[in-house]
C-alpha cells in the first residue's frame, strides 16, 4: 500500500475581522493619517514656509509637536455650535492659528527693543514659542469642556494618554465658559517634550509671556498674547463665514443666531435712530449704534430670553461679536469706532459698532438713511477713555526703531455674496480655506539639502516674482490696500492719506514688501533688496516732484504731547492703487 505523505502546515488562526463601528461613533486614527488631509497639507506647508528652517530642524521643532496634538484632538470639533463645530474642527483650528501667528509674527522683530543679534540670535525660539502658544491656547477644552466615552462606555480623559478605542464625545451642558483656558497647564507638557520646554526655558521674556498665555493671563502676555488673540479672530471669522450670507443662516442653536436675532430686535422695535439721543444711526454704507448701550440692551435682551453662554462684561461681547462677524472691525482690527456724527448744528462724538445694514433687515425696506453726516475719527484722534481705545497720537505714525519691517494685518473680509452653507461636512465645512491661505501667502520656500524630505508637508513652489518688480510692488500695495492687510492713517501705517493722495512712508512701505517678498536666489543683503524696490518703483513715475525736483517729500506728525517726521513718496493719482481715497490725516502736514 502506497504510504501518503504530507506536510503538516503549523496551525494559524484566521485574524478576526474588525468588528464594525456603531454609529455615532468614531475611530481613532494615526497623526499622518490625520494630517494627510489635502486641506491640512497645504496649512502644514505654509507652516514649513514660515518658519525657514531645513527638515531636519521643522521635524522635531514643528512636525512632532503638530503629532502629538493630532493624535490628543483626533476628530473632536473646536466648539459646539460656534466655530469649527464639526468632527476634525479642533484639529484645524490649531492648525490655522499656528500658520496665522507665524504670519503675524514677521511684521515683529523680537525680543523687542534688544540688540539685532540678539533678536537674530533668538528669531527661531521666539518663532516657536509663539507657535506653541497658538497650537495650544484651547488644549484645556479636552479636560473640561468636552465630554468623551470610549466604546467601552468609559470617559476618557486626555491626562489618561491619546485615545486607543473608538469614541463619541458631547460637550458639557452647563460648562464654565471660561475654565478651559485654566486647564490648559493639564496638557501642554504631552504636547511639548523635555528637549522643548528646556530650549524655551533659555530664553526668559518668552518663557514668561508663554507660561502666562497658558494660564489663560492674556493681559500679562505681551505681543505673544496680542498675535494669539488676533489669529483666533481671523480663524474664527474665515470658518463661520463673516459676512451676512453666512450670519443669517446661522444654526437657529449658535449664539451666532442669538446675538443676530437680538441685535434685529432691538433695532427694529426699541432702538431710536437718526436723532439726537439715538441709540444708533443708519448711513447708506453702515449702521452705526453706540457700543455701551447697543451692548448692554442686547445683554439684557438675551438673558430675558434664558439665552446661556452671553459675556458678562461689555469687551468681551466686543470681541463676541466680531469673532461672529456681526460688527466690522476697524483697520487696527478693533470692534470699537470712534466717530462724529453732525446733525445741522448739533454735533457729538461718539463709541460705535458699526454693521452691514443688510445684517438688520436683509431684503426688507430701511429706514431713510440719515441727512447729516457720521465721520470716522482716525485712531490719533480717539478718546482714550473709550471702552476699547485705539492708539493714540502719542505715538502717532512716529517711526519705531524696534520694527522697522512691521505691517500691521488685519482679517481678510468675505465678499458678502459668497453663498452661505449650512451643511455640517468637513469638506463644506473647510471651503473658507481658500481665502484663508490667501491671506497667509507663503513666502520664498526654505533651502533643504538634498535627499531630504517631509512626507507630511510637501515644499511648495518658489514664489512667482515679476520680472518687473516696480509693477509687482505696485500690485502687493493696491492688493493690501483693498483687503486691509496694509492699515492707513494709523500710528504703524506705512500708507497714510494727505493732500488728497496717498503718502507712502519710506523706507517702511518697501522694507515691508522686501520681507514679504525676498529675492529670488536669497540675497545676503535685505537691505540692497529694498532698495531695488523703491528704485523700481520710481521708475514707474507715479509719485510726485517737488518744485526743486526732489522725488520725496516730508510730512510733519503734530500728535498731543509729540511730534516728529515722516518721509515718503506723494502719489500722483490715488486711483492707481485704490478706487475710494480715505480722508486725509489730520495729524500730517506737508513741510
Amino acid at each position: 500500500m502506497k504510504r501518503l505523505w504530507f506536510t503538516r502546515k503549523k496551525f494559524e488562526p484566521a485574524t478576526p475581522a474588525t468588528p464594525p463601528i456603531p454609529d455615532g461613533y468614531l475611530a481613532p486614527l494615526s497623526a499622518e493619517a490625520l494630517l494627510a488631509a489635502e486641506h491640512r497639507q497645504r496649512l502644514l506647508a505654509r507652516i514649513w514656509q514660515y518658519t525657514a528652517l531645513s527638515p531636519a530642524q521643522f521635524q522635531p521643532l514643528y512636525m512632532a509637536p503638530l503629532q502629538r496634538y493630532a493624535r490628543y484632538v483626533q476628530r473632536l470639533p473646536a466648539s459646539e455650535s460656534h466655530h469649527h463645530a464639526y468632527p476634525g474642527g479642533m484639529l484645524d483650528h490649531g492648525l490655522e492659528l499656528v500658520a496665522c501667528c507665524l504670519k503675524l509674527r514677521q511684521s515683529y522683530l523680537l525680543p523687542s527693543g534688544a540688540a539685532p543679534e540678539d533678536q537674530a540670535a533668538q528669531a527661531d525660539a521666539w518663532s516657536a514659542g509663539i507657535a506653541y502658544g497658538a497650537l495650544l491656547h484651547d488644549i484645556g477644552k479636552l479636560a473640561v469642556d468636552l465630554e468623551v466615552e470610549g466604546l467601552d462606555g468609559q470617559t476618557w480623559h486626555p491626562w489618561q494618554g491619546p485615545l486607543e478605542q473608538p469614541y463619541r464625545c458631547r460637550y458639557r451642558p452647563g460648562r464654565d465658559y471660561h475654565l478651559h483656558g485654566a486647564a490648559a497647564g493639564l496638557l501642554y507638557t504631552r504636547i511639548l517634550d523635555t528637549p522643548l520646554l528646556d530650549w524655551l526655558s533659555e530664553y526668559p521674556p518668552l518663557w514668561s509671556a508663554l507660561l502666562y498665555l497658558l494660564a489663560n493671563h492674556y493681559e500679562r502676555a505681551g505681543l505673544l498674547g496680542e498675535l494669539v488673540l488676533q489669529a483666533d479672530r481671523i480663524s474664527t471669522a474665515q470658518n463661520i463665514g463673516a459676512n451676512p450670507g453666512k450670519a443669517l443662516q446661522a444654526p437657529v442653536h449658535s449664539l451666532q443666531h442669538h446675538l443676530l436675532m437680538g441685535l434685529r430686535h432691538l433695532v427694529k422695535h426699541q432702538f431710536k435712530l437718526n436723532q439726537p439721543g439715538a441709540a444708533g444711526w443708519l448711513t447708506d454704507q453702515a449702521l452705526w449704534l453706540v457700543s455701551k448701550t447697543a451692548t448692554d440692551q442686547l445683554r439684557a435682551y438675551l438673558l430675558g430670553q434664558s439665552v446661556d453662554g452671553i459675556p458678562s462684561s461689555n469687551i468681551a461681547l466686543f470681541d463676541e461679536l466680531q469673532s461672529h462677524g456681526l460688527v466690522e472691525a476697524t483697520a487696527a482690527n478693533k470692534a470699537i469706532w470712534s466717530a462724529t456724527v453732525t446733525d445741522g448744528d448739533w454735533q457729538q462724538r461718539f463709541s460705535f459698532l458699526r454693521l452691514q445694514p443688510a445684517l438688520i433687515w436683509a431684503d426688507e425696506v430701511r429706514p431713510e438713511p440719515f441727512s447729516g453726516t457720521v465721520d470716522v475719527v482716525s485712531a490719533e484722534q480717539q478718546d482714550s477713555q473709550s471702552a476699547r481705545p485705539d492708539v493714540t497720537m502719542d505715538t502717532a505714525a512716529a517711526p519705531n526703531t524696534n520694527t522697522r519691517h512691521r505691517c500691521v494685518a488685519s482679517p481678510v473680509p468675505v465678499d458678502p455674496s459668497a453663498p452661505a452653507s449650512t451643511t455640517t461636512s468637513a469638506a463644506d465645512d473647510t471651503d473658507y480655506l481658500s481665502t484663508l491661505l490667501d491671506w497667509i501667502e507663503p513666502v520664498a520656500p526654505p533651502a533643504a539639502p538634498e535627499q531630504e524630505s517631509i512626507t507630511t508637508a510637501p515644499q511648495p513652489s518658489k514664489a512667482n516674482i515679476p520680472r518687473n518688480l516696480g509693477e509687482h510692488f505696485v500690485n502687493w500695495l493696491r492688493a493690501g490696500l483693498a483687503s486691509h492687510t496694509l492699515i492707513i492713517n494709523d500710528s504703524r501705517a506705512k500708507v497714510h492719506t494727505v493732500n488728497g493722495t496717498f503718502f507712502l512712508v519710506t523706507p517702511g512701505i518697501f522694507q515691508c514688501y522686501a520681507q514679504e517678498h525676498p529675492p529670488q536666489p536669497p540675497s545676503a543683503d535685505d537691505v540692497e533688496h529694498w532698495l531695488s524696490v523703491q528704485k523700481a518703483f520710481e521708475k514707474l513715475d507715479l509719485h510726485q516732484r517737488s518744485a526743486n525736483g526732489q522725488n520725496i517729500w516730508v510730512c510733519r506728525v503734530r500728535g498731543p504731547r509729540k511730534t516728529a517726521e515722516l518721509n515718503g513718496y506723494l502719489l500722483s493719482e490715488s486711483t492707481k492703487i485704490a478706487r475710494k481715497l480715505p480722508p486725509n490725516n489730520p495729524f500730517l502736514s506737508l513741510m
